[in-house]
């Protein structure tokens, strides 16, 4: 080979760059495109799990049970202004004496920090005891169990991780035994363990028992339809809390269920998270059922 092709060779590769080298532009062409792809996966992926976040789950299996006779009895007296206007809206002269109930219906409960869709059954033991059992569900599957019991003063909460027990958990279960009767509000006074105290024309507090001490509602009514809209207590978050949070029960649809006018949609917040972590929808409601065994049985 001659001198000039020595030369020409020597020119058309720069020194220190191997004759396989890409150029620039190709290398970031590729890396672009494969930042594309991995974006182009996550969006996919993050749309699938949205919308299987927003399926709406098929309601528990019918529990079986058997609505039994409603007797009745007359308004007590003495009840504050807007509680008694409540009762004659709902019932009219006479309530209803309701021992057990059991709710049942869907909705969307938020857990750390994820709003998942549920179905739930909720079942009383009316001012003595209670079951939850939810379902969180994905893509209308069931993701998760919350299985938790309140009896005899104390309750136990079985979550998917782990058990919460304790003091804490049992002023919070009371509270919730108590709350819910607003599925069943006739306990509020037949049981007469529970006292009312007016506040003013659209207000009053409800106390009821804890074990030797007394918790308090501040309850609040609609001015116009004069049914329930609000009730506020203050309770434990968890069992390793040492504070009392705001706790808010909201009514957000009254409606006419089974000839009954009842809560069609609930919203329940905590004070210090400024918007409900569940919102619950009713589409079933059993009274005076014979409940002997169903609490201590497994499943919805």
């Amino acid at each position: 080979m001659s001198d000039h092709a020595h030369h020409e060779s020597g020119q058309s590769t720069p020194s220190g760059v191997s004759g396989a080298a890409r150029p620039v532009g190709t290398r970031r062409r590729r890396r672009r495109r494969t930042l594309g792809y991995v974006t182009g996966t996550l969006v996919a992926v993050g749309a699938l799990v949205w919308l299987g976040l927003r399926v709406t789950p098929a309601p528990l299996a019918p529990t079986g049970l058997q609505a039994g006779v409603l007797p009745s009895t007359g308004l007590p007296d003495g009840l504050p202004e807007p509680v008694e206007r409540f009762y004659r809206v709902l019932h009219g002269d006479t309530i209803p004496v309701i021992d057990t109930a059991v709710i049942s219906g869907r909705g969307t409960m938020r857990i750390n920090g994820v709003t998942l869709p549920v179905r739930f059954r909720f079942s009383h033991l009316t001012g003595e005891a209670y079951r939850h059992y939810v379902e969180t569900t994905f893509y209308g599957a069931r993701l998760l169990t919350v299985d938790e019991r309140y009896v005899d003063g104390t309750a136990r909460l079985e979550l998917p991780f782990g058990v919460s027990e304790g003091p804490q958990i049992d002023q919070g279960a009371n509270l919730a035994l108590w709350a819910e009767g607003v599925w069943m509000p006739s306990m509020w006074v037949t049981d007469d363990r529970v006292r009312w105290e007016a506040v003013d024309a659209t207000t009053a507090r409800m106390l009821v028992p804890f074990g030797d001490e007394i918790e308090t509602f501040t309850v609040s009514f609609d001015p116009e339809s004069g049914l329930l809209s609000r009730m506020e207590s203050m309770r434990y978050k968890g069992d390793g809390e040492n504070e009392k949070t705001l706790w808010v029960n909201e009514v957000l649809v009254w409606g006419e269920l089974e000839g009954s006018i009842v809560p069609l949609e609930t919203a329940v917040t905590w004070g210090d998270e400024g918007s409900p972590w569940a919102i619950l929808r009713t589409e079933d409601v059993v009274r005076n059922a014979d409940l002997s065994t169903y609490l201590d049985r497994a499943g919805p």
